[in-house]
């Protein structure tokens, strides 16, 4: 552990001309994850965090989330509640690079957090409305992803589609995801800016306030329900003390946002599932499946939330799949 913070250590003083070191200490856990990591602490008491990765999806992840901190502006980030990592430097080493950025202190909430202490839900809420209340403009000028809802939806039925056609699907859960994709009302809504990623591991919290939000490797302007989704994960009060936060903070009059962000959750069986088939894993494939047969039982209580919209507008499946594919064909 020591050797691989003096390299680290070693790399910072590179990235950050005139960077003087008092110590250092472990980020995270220095025996597992897709980075080495550490937090150092420079003459004058300032405190950055260095990540060095560990392998190439980490590095894509890292070269990601550099490109968007760097597009979010002192202007951007003064519109937040809540601090993002500042870039300070990189320094070269073997195939790949370290990155040195300002340290954002905090501890990761859990689900459970969010069900027991509506105050830290609420900040959530009020969190999450501010990213979604930033002007598109600074996404569409870094050059980072502009969905529309035709793209979301597109996105959304291939999920689907390709889940499905692994035969590990349940009926109940077919029937139910195609039902929310025939839905026209429910995939109308107005593109914000989204995190893209959001969930416990990247909101960090002192106390009941969110103080920072990591990873930006998904900015993009897309459906603003993608980040409520995860937290439909934790207990029904949690979701809605977030949800109501959020309303009350500007986040919004889309009268299917709650609808939206369940599917989305849902769907992360289907994405765990192609996962497992993807890597021949055995073990992810038989969890996704008993999951997903944990969802069926969850969504046939009297309680259960629908997917479609209060009136749905709804196509035949053979409808969704015409309509994307003419509309894919206009959008080029």
């Amino acid at each position: 552990m020591a050797g691989s913070q003096f390299t680290l250590a070693a790399l910072a003083t590179t990235a950050v001309p005139g960077l003087v070191l008092t110590g250092t200490r472990t980020l995270g856990s220095a025996a597992s994850g897709d980075y080495e990591s550490a937090v150092l602490r420079d003459a004058d008491g300032t405190l950055s965090a260095i990540r060095r990765p560990r392998n190439q999806r980490a590095e894509a992840r890292q070269s990601a989330d550099l490109v968007a901190i760097r597009a979010l502006s002192a202007g951007i980030r003064s519109r937040l509640p809540f601090a993002v990592a500042e870039y300070r430097g990189q320094a070269p080493i073997g195939s790949t690079r370290a990155i040195v950025t300002t340290y954002v202190p905090g501890t990761h909430p859990t689900l459970r957090d969010l069900g027991d202490r509506p105050e830290l839900a609420t900040s959530v809420g009020r969190a999450v409305a501010a990213v979604h209340q930033l002007p598109t403009s600074f996404v569409t000028d870094a050059g980072l992803p502009s969905l529309t809802p035709f793209e979301v939806l597109r996105s959304a039925v291939s999920v689907m589609d390709r889940a499905v056609a692994t035969k590990l699907v349940p009926a109940a859960l077919v029937e139910r995801w195609e039902g929310a994709a025939r839905d026209q009302q429910l995939w109308q809504f107005t593109p914000t800016v989204v995190h893209g990623a959001l969930g416990t591991g990247v909101v960090l919290v002192d106390g009941d306030a969110v103080t920072g939000i990591l990873d930006w490797g998904e900015l993009r302007l897309g459906d603003p329900a993608k980040d409520l989704a995860w937290v439909l994960a934790g207990r029904r009060e949690g979701f809605d003390t977030v949800l109501s936060a959020y309303e009350a903070n500007g986040g919004g009059r889309d009268r299917q946002l709650a609808q939206r962000a369940r599917v989305y959750h849902e769907l992360e069986t289907a994405q765990w599932l192609l996962h497992g088939v993807q890597a021949k894993s055995t073990e992810v494939v038989d969890d996704a499946v008993a999951m997903m047969h944990r969802l069926v039982d969850a969504v046939q209580t009297p309680s259960a939330e629908p997917l479609q919209s209060v009136s749905p507008d709804t196509m035949e499946i053979g409808e969704v799949e015409q309509f994307l594919s003419s509309t894919e064909r206009r959008h080029g």
